[in-house]
């Protein structure tokens, strides 16, 4: 039984190898993580070079986005760091 590698993604209307995006990903995210900036600025261009959508590439990080700010805003609540007040203020 084979893993096929190239998956299509029907809203994008391409074919993408499954390799280079996991990749792609994990490169952002390494070089996000080495130089605290986020990985939209990085992403975004590299999708767009990929063939995909220009739309689709910027909703695409900003799901990702979303979802990594309520990942971090969960986990600082949990360790009793959300100030409540001072976000109210803001």
């Amino acid at each position: 039984m084979s893993i096929p590698l190239h998956l299509y993604l029907p809203i994008a209307g391409n074919s993408v190898n499954m390799l280079v995006i996991l990749g792609l990903g994990g490169g952002v995210g390494l070089l996000s993580g080495i130089f605290g900036v986020g990985g939209g600025f990085l992403m975004t261009p590299l999708l767009i070079m990929f063939g995909i959508p220009p739309t689709v590439a910027a909703a695409s990080d900003s799901n990702q986005i979303v979802g990594a700010s309520t990942s971090g805003t969960l986990a600082h609540f949990r360790l009793g760091n959300v100030d409540f007040k001072m976000g109210l203020l803001l």
